[in-house]
Protein backbone atom coordinates (compact mmCIF):
# COMPACT_ATOMS: atom_id res chain seq x y z
CA UNK A 1 0.00 0.00 0.00
CA UNK A 2 1.31 3.44 -0.89
CA UNK A 3 1.22 6.04 1.87
CA UNK A 4 -0.93 9.11 1.18
CA UNK A 5 1.13 11.28 3.54
CA UNK A 6 2.65 14.27 1.74
CA UNK A 7 6.42 14.28 1.32
CA UNK A 8 8.33 16.62 3.61
CA UNK A 9 10.95 18.22 1.43
CA UNK A 10 13.52 20.99 1.70
CA UNK A 11 15.75 22.44 -0.99
CA UNK A 12 19.31 23.29 0.02
CA UNK A 13 22.30 24.85 -1.72
CA UNK A 14 26.07 24.84 -1.25
CA UNK A 15 28.15 27.55 -2.90
CA UNK A 16 31.67 26.96 -4.20
CA UNK A 17 33.53 30.22 -4.60
CA UNK A 18 36.27 32.47 -3.26
CA UNK A 19 37.07 36.16 -3.19
CA UNK A 20 40.27 38.23 -3.42
CA UNK A 21 42.31 37.87 -0.24
CA UNK A 22 42.22 40.88 2.13
CA UNK A 23 39.19 42.41 0.34
CA UNK A 24 36.43 42.23 2.95
CA UNK A 25 33.93 44.45 1.09
CA UNK A 26 34.25 42.21 -1.97
CA UNK A 27 33.79 39.12 0.18
CA UNK A 28 30.69 40.57 1.79
CA UNK A 29 29.16 41.53 -1.56
CA UNK A 30 29.91 38.08 -2.99
CA UNK A 31 28.47 36.33 0.07
CA UNK A 32 25.25 38.27 -0.28
CA UNK A 33 25.12 37.49 -3.99
CA UNK A 34 25.59 33.76 -3.38
CA UNK A 35 22.91 33.61 -0.67
CA UNK A 36 20.50 35.40 -2.97
CA UNK A 37 21.32 33.16 -5.90
CA UNK A 38 20.95 30.00 -3.83
CA UNK A 39 17.62 31.20 -2.49
CA UNK A 40 16.45 32.13 -6.01
CA UNK A 41 16.89 28.47 -6.88
CA UNK A 42 14.49 27.53 -4.09
CA UNK A 43 17.02 26.87 -1.34
CA UNK A 44 15.80 27.31 2.22
CA UNK A 45 19.35 26.74 3.50
CA UNK A 46 22.49 28.07 1.78
CA UNK A 47 26.01 27.07 2.93
CA UNK A 48 29.17 29.01 2.05
CA UNK A 49 32.78 27.78 2.43
CA UNK A 50 35.24 28.01 5.30
CA UNK A 51 36.81 31.43 5.90
CA UNK A 52 34.81 33.01 3.09
CA UNK A 53 34.75 36.35 4.90
CA UNK A 54 38.32 37.09 5.97
CA UNK A 55 39.95 34.64 3.58
CA UNK A 56 41.96 31.44 3.63
CA UNK A 57 45.62 32.29 2.83
CA UNK A 58 46.47 28.99 1.14
CA UNK A 59 50.17 28.57 0.41
CA UNK A 60 51.46 31.45 2.58
CA UNK A 61 53.86 30.81 5.47
CA UNK A 62 53.68 34.19 7.31
CA UNK A 63 57.48 34.10 7.77
CA UNK A 64 57.28 31.27 10.29
CA UNK A 65 60.06 28.81 11.00
CA UNK A 66 60.46 26.91 14.26
CA UNK A 67 61.58 29.42 16.88
CA UNK A 68 61.56 32.39 14.51
CA UNK A 69 59.23 35.01 13.02
CA UNK A 70 60.02 37.75 10.49
CA UNK A 71 58.97 41.42 10.29
CA UNK A 72 57.40 40.71 6.89
CA UNK A 73 55.41 37.84 8.36
CA UNK A 74 54.18 40.02 11.20
CA UNK A 75 53.00 42.65 8.73
CA UNK A 76 51.24 39.99 6.66
CA UNK A 77 49.37 38.92 9.78
CA UNK A 78 48.46 42.59 10.34
CA UNK A 79 46.83 42.62 6.90
CA UNK A 80 45.02 39.36 7.61
CA UNK A 81 43.84 40.64 11.00
CA UNK A 82 42.47 43.81 9.36
CA UNK A 83 40.48 41.73 6.84
CA UNK A 84 38.72 39.71 9.57
CA UNK A 85 35.32 40.74 10.90
CA UNK A 86 34.03 41.54 14.36
CA UNK A 87 30.94 39.79 15.71
CA UNK A 88 28.60 41.57 16.15
CA UNK A 89 29.54 44.03 13.45
CA UNK A 90 28.39 45.66 10.21
CA UNK A 91 29.18 42.66 8.00
CA UNK A 92 27.11 40.35 10.18
CA UNK A 93 24.24 42.82 10.24
CA UNK A 94 24.28 43.17 6.44
CA UNK A 95 24.04 39.41 5.98
CA UNK A 96 21.37 39.21 8.67
CA UNK A 97 19.33 41.73 6.70
CA UNK A 98 19.59 39.50 3.63
CA UNK A 99 18.28 36.36 5.33
CA UNK A 100 15.53 38.39 7.03
CA UNK A 101 14.50 39.72 3.63
CA UNK A 102 14.60 36.31 1.95
CA UNK A 103 13.22 34.31 4.86
CA UNK A 104 15.94 31.68 4.54
CA UNK A 105 18.76 30.19 6.61
CA UNK A 106 22.46 30.47 5.79
CA UNK A 107 25.68 29.07 7.23
CA UNK A 108 28.68 31.19 6.25
CA UNK A 109 32.36 30.64 6.95
CA UNK A 110 34.28 33.63 8.30
CA UNK A 111 37.36 34.74 10.20
CA UNK A 112 36.37 36.48 13.43
CA UNK A 113 38.56 39.15 15.01
CA UNK A 114 38.41 39.46 18.80
CA UNK A 115 41.16 41.68 20.13
CA UNK A 116 44.49 40.33 18.95
CA UNK A 117 43.16 36.84 18.24
CA UNK A 118 41.44 35.46 15.15
CA UNK A 119 38.99 32.56 15.08
CA UNK A 120 37.73 30.48 12.18
CA UNK A 121 33.95 30.44 12.53
CA UNK A 122 30.70 29.34 10.96
CA UNK A 123 27.96 31.98 11.23
CA UNK A 124 24.30 30.94 11.42
CA UNK A 125 21.59 33.20 10.00
CA UNK A 126 17.83 32.77 9.66
CA UNK A 127 14.57 34.57 8.87
CA UNK A 128 15.01 36.59 12.07
CA UNK A 129 18.60 37.52 11.22
CA UNK A 130 21.83 36.51 12.92
CA UNK A 131 21.44 33.50 15.22
CA UNK A 132 24.81 32.30 16.53
CA UNK A 133 28.29 31.11 15.62
CA UNK A 134 30.49 28.06 15.92
CA UNK A 135 34.19 28.60 16.53
CA UNK A 136 36.51 25.96 15.10
CA UNK A 137 37.73 23.90 18.04
CA UNK A 138 41.06 22.78 16.59
CA UNK A 139 42.86 24.65 13.83
CA UNK A 140 44.95 22.23 11.78
CA UNK A 141 48.75 22.34 11.51
CA UNK A 142 49.95 25.81 10.42
CA UNK A 143 46.45 27.25 10.92
CA UNK A 144 47.36 27.30 14.62
CA UNK A 145 49.63 30.32 14.20
CA UNK A 146 46.72 32.21 12.65
CA UNK A 147 43.66 31.14 14.62
CA UNK A 148 42.79 30.55 18.25
CA UNK A 149 40.81 27.57 19.52
CA UNK A 150 37.09 27.66 20.20
CA UNK A 151 35.52 26.12 23.29
CA UNK A 152 32.41 24.08 23.98
CA UNK A 153 30.19 27.13 24.35
CA UNK A 154 29.83 27.51 20.57
CA UNK A 155 28.37 24.19 19.45
CA UNK A 156 24.94 25.39 18.31
CA UNK A 157 22.26 23.34 16.65
CA UNK A 158 19.67 25.55 14.97
CA UNK A 159 16.09 24.40 14.49
CA UNK A 160 14.72 25.74 11.20
CA UNK A 161 11.26 24.40 11.91
CA UNK A 162 11.76 21.62 9.37
CA UNK A 163 15.27 20.38 10.22
CA UNK A 164 18.11 20.99 12.65
CA UNK A 165 21.33 22.61 11.40
CA UNK A 166 24.81 22.04 12.85
CA UNK A 167 28.30 22.75 11.56
CA UNK A 168 31.79 21.31 11.72
CA UNK A 169 34.54 23.19 9.91
CA UNK A 170 37.04 21.35 7.70
CA UNK A 171 39.16 18.87 9.70
CA UNK A 172 36.91 19.17 12.75
CA UNK A 173 34.97 16.58 10.78
CA UNK A 174 37.73 14.10 11.69
CA UNK A 175 37.11 14.56 15.44
CA UNK A 176 34.97 11.53 16.44
CA UNK A 177 34.00 12.95 19.83
CA UNK A 178 32.83 16.21 18.26
CA UNK A 179 30.78 14.24 15.78
CA UNK A 180 29.23 12.20 18.58
CA UNK A 181 28.34 15.35 20.53
CA UNK A 182 26.66 16.85 17.48
CA UNK A 183 24.77 13.65 16.68
CA UNK A 184 23.42 13.69 20.23
CA UNK A 185 22.03 17.17 19.54
CA UNK A 186 19.94 15.72 16.73
CA UNK A 187 21.63 17.27 13.71
CA UNK A 188 19.66 16.69 10.50
CA UNK A 189 21.66 18.92 8.13
CA UNK A 190 25.38 18.60 8.79
CA UNK A 191 27.04 21.69 7.31
CA UNK A 192 30.74 21.33 6.52
CA UNK A 193 32.37 24.57 5.33
CA UNK A 194 35.86 23.57 4.16
CA UNK A 195 38.93 24.20 2.02
CA UNK A 196 39.82 20.50 1.79
CA UNK A 197 39.79 19.70 -1.92
CA UNK A 198 41.24 16.17 -1.74
CA UNK A 199 39.41 13.20 -3.19
CA UNK A 200 39.59 11.64 0.29
CA UNK A 201 37.30 14.41 1.57
CA UNK A 202 34.46 12.87 -0.39
CA UNK A 203 34.81 9.65 1.58
CA UNK A 204 34.69 11.64 4.82
CA UNK A 205 31.48 13.41 3.84
CA UNK A 206 29.80 10.14 2.86
CA UNK A 207 31.00 8.48 6.07
CA UNK A 208 29.55 11.25 8.26
CA UNK A 209 26.25 11.06 6.39
CA UNK A 210 26.14 7.31 7.02
CA UNK A 211 27.38 7.48 10.60
CA UNK A 212 25.17 10.38 11.67
CA UNK A 213 22.24 9.42 9.45
CA UNK A 214 22.07 13.05 8.39
CA UNK A 215 22.24 15.06 5.19
CA UNK A 216 25.73 16.49 4.65
CA UNK A 217 26.19 19.87 2.94
CA UNK A 218 29.87 20.52 2.24
CA UNK A 219 30.83 23.89 0.71
CA UNK A 220 34.46 24.24 -0.43
CA UNK A 221 36.37 27.20 -1.76
CA UNK A 222 37.64 27.39 -5.33
CA UNK A 223 40.63 29.75 -5.22
CA UNK A 224 43.17 30.70 -7.89
CA UNK A 225 46.50 32.52 -7.56
CA UNK A 226 45.09 35.64 -9.21
CA UNK A 227 42.81 36.14 -6.18
CA UNK A 228 45.89 36.91 -4.04
CA UNK A 229 47.65 40.28 -4.03
CA UNK A 230 50.56 40.45 -6.48
CA UNK A 231 53.14 41.00 -3.72
CA UNK A 232 52.41 37.59 -2.14
CA UNK A 233 54.03 34.40 -3.34
CA UNK A 234 52.23 31.15 -2.48
CA UNK A 235 54.27 27.97 -2.52
CA UNK A 236 52.14 26.62 -5.36
CA UNK A 237 53.58 29.19 -7.78
CA UNK A 238 52.81 32.60 -9.25
CA UNK A 239 51.04 31.74 -12.50
CA UNK A 240 47.70 33.58 -12.31
CA UNK A 241 45.60 30.52 -13.17
CA UNK A 242 47.32 28.24 -10.64
CA UNK A 243 44.59 26.59 -8.58
CA UNK A 244 45.25 26.96 -4.84
CA UNK A 245 41.99 25.38 -3.62
CA UNK A 246 40.24 23.05 -6.04
CA UNK A 247 36.69 22.82 -4.71
CA UNK A 248 34.86 19.52 -4.28
CA UNK A 249 31.58 20.79 -2.81
CA UNK A 250 29.03 18.02 -2.36
CA UNK A 251 25.60 17.16 -0.94
CA UNK A 252 25.07 13.66 0.49
CA UNK A 253 21.99 11.76 1.72
CA UNK A 254 21.66 10.03 5.12
CA UNK A 255 22.43 6.72 3.42
CA UNK A 256 25.62 8.03 1.85
CA UNK A 257 24.28 8.66 -1.64
CA UNK A 258 25.74 11.67 -3.45
CA UNK A 259 22.83 13.94 -4.35
CA UNK A 260 24.87 16.71 -6.01
CA UNK A 261 28.54 17.12 -6.88
CA UNK A 262 31.34 16.89 -6.22
CA UNK A 263 31.88 20.16 -8.07
CA UNK A 264 35.32 20.64 -9.63
CA UNK A 265 37.21 23.00 -11.94
CA UNK A 266 35.47 26.23 -11.08
CA UNK A 267 32.91 28.14 -9.07
CA UNK A 268 29.24 27.24 -8.88
CA UNK A 269 26.23 26.42 -6.75
CA UNK A 270 24.90 22.92 -6.12
CA UNK A 271 21.29 22.39 -5.09
CA UNK A 272 19.31 19.35 -4.02
CA UNK A 273 15.76 18.68 -2.92
CA UNK A 274 15.92 16.68 0.30
CA UNK A 275 13.24 14.23 1.38
CA UNK A 276 13.31 14.86 5.12
CA UNK A 277 11.59 11.55 5.82
CA UNK A 278 14.81 9.91 4.64
CA UNK A 279 16.21 10.89 8.05
CA UNK A 280 13.81 8.57 9.84
CA UNK A 281 14.19 5.85 7.23
CA UNK A 282 17.97 5.93 7.68
CA UNK A 283 17.83 5.92 11.49
CA UNK A 284 15.68 2.77 11.47
CA UNK A 285 18.78 0.59 11.72
CA UNK A 286 21.42 3.03 13.01
CA UNK A 287 21.11 5.81 15.57
CA UNK A 288 24.58 6.15 17.07
CA UNK A 289 23.48 8.13 20.13
CA UNK A 290 20.14 6.33 20.48
CA UNK A 291 19.26 2.68 19.97
CA UNK A 292 22.74 1.88 18.56
CA UNK A 293 24.57 3.35 21.57
CA UNK A 294 25.90 1.42 24.56
CA UNK A 295 25.78 3.92 27.43
CA UNK A 296 26.51 1.09 29.87
CA UNK A 297 29.97 0.89 28.27
CA UNK A 298 30.67 4.26 26.63
CA UNK A 299 29.90 7.76 27.86
CA UNK A 300 30.98 11.20 26.64
CA UNK A 301 31.15 14.32 28.79
CA UNK A 302 30.86 17.58 26.85
CA UNK A 303 31.74 20.84 28.59
CA UNK A 304 29.68 23.55 26.90
CA UNK A 305 30.60 26.31 29.31
CA UNK A 306 32.63 29.27 28.03
CA UNK A 307 36.26 29.45 29.07
CA UNK A 308 37.34 33.11 29.02
CA UNK A 309 40.96 33.90 29.74
CA UNK A 310 40.02 36.43 32.40
CA UNK A 311 36.86 36.65 34.51
CA UNK A 312 36.26 39.97 36.28
CA UNK A 313 33.94 39.77 39.28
Amino acid sequence: MTSSVARRTMTVAVAQAAVPLFDTPAALARAEELVREGNSRGAEVVVLPEAFLGGYPKGLDFGITVGSRTPAGRDLFRRYHAAAIEIPGPEVEQLAAVTRELGCHAVIGAVERQGGTLYCVALFFGPDGYISLHRKLMPTAAERYLWGQGDGSTLPVVDTGNARLGAAICWENYMPLLRTAMYAKGVDLWCAPTVDDRDAWQATMRHIALEGRCFVLSAAQYLRRDALPADLHPVQGDEPDTVLIGGGSVIVSPLGEVLAGPLRDGEGILTAELDLDDLTRARFDLDTTGHYARPDIFTLHVDESPHPTITVS
